[in-house]
């Protein structure tokens, strides 16, 4: 059996659809913390039981039965995700769960500038520690955050930056169905695989193809840290997202997230979409 968290985010969701198109619905169960938001897929013969990282009580049962789990992280930059994820891994050790499969980032790392990265490597450890099988599926940054990261670019003809560095954007709609083809090659990847597009994108890059795209002029303005967030605060941006963006941004200036590796193509067979398809 495999156990879907997060069902109804779009990661675990899309992940779940994948599935459905691979084998019986009868052998999928999905966990989310509002049961009744995965409604859809009790319709489809899809089992749904409730399940909170914040509810340690909660997960036991959720788990229970699992050949594999797809341990959707915590994306909530206000909780303390690895505490969050250390309950999720404790119950899946408690039931006996035979394989947890986690979405980590290419850029799991302890020194990594952006925070996530720092969770996803303590996560991993964790994972190690657990002494179950274990994948962690270090995905590519979601391309679709560049809706934002590049800000209105649209309005304004300017993508302004702090500073600038090459990012392995990746549509989370390609992590989905590669998520889904590890689970079903039933523990055939092992211990950490890295998902992403095969290249890299610098924002200069994406600027000169977003003016091809649109028929426009596109620059690019590079700011230093203090000015970035000036206006950001300016804009009404809260404090701890502003921070939480410039962790990105000094970590992609220091190529945290230049690393591409050909996994993803090969699970799916075909060439992942492209970031300037997120961009424009």
């Amino acid at each position: 059996m495999i156990i879907i968290t997060g069902a109804t985010g779009a990661l675990g969701g899309a992940t779940t659809e994948h599935l459905l198109q691979r084998m019986p619905a009868d052998e999928i169960v999905v966990v989310a913390r509002d049961a009744a938001k995965a409604e859809h897929f009790a319709r489809a013969g899809v089992e749904v039981r409730h399940g909170d990282y914040a509810e340690p009580d909660s997960l036991p049962a959720a788990f229970a039965g699992a050949d594999q789990l797809l341990l959707v992280s915590s994306n909530d930059p206000a909780e303390d995700a690895v505490a969050l994820h250390r309950a999720a891994i404790d119950a899946a050790v408690h039931v006996g769960v035979g394989r947890v499969l986690y979405t980590s980032h290419q850029a799991a790392a302890p020194d990594n500038p952006f925070r996530p990265g720092q969770d996803h490597a303590a996560t991993e450890q964790l994972l190690a520690e657990s002494g179950l099988p274990w994948t962690s599926l270090r995905n590519g940054f979601y391309a679709h955050s560049l809706q934002w990261l590049a800000g209105p670019w649209r309005e304004t003809g300017v993508i302004t930056v702090p500073g600038d560095g090459p990012v392995s954007w990746t549509a989370r709609e390609d992590e989905a169905e590669a998520a889904a083809r590890i689970l079903e090659a039933d523990g055939a990847y092992d211990g950490a695989v890295t998902l992403t597009a095969p290249r890299t994108w610098t924002f200069a890059e994406l600027a000169a193809a977003a003016s091809e795209a649109t028929g426009r002029d596109i620059g690019l303005r590079l700011l230093d840290d203090d000015e970035w967030v000036a206006g950001r605060t300016a804009a009404g941006q809260p404090e701890q997202m502003t921070g939480f963006l410039l962790g990105f941004h000094r970590a992609a200036r220091a190529g945290f997230f230049a690393g591409t590796d050909p996994v993803l193509t090969e699970l799916l067979g075909r060439e992942p979409r492209s970031a300037v398809d997120a961009l424009v």
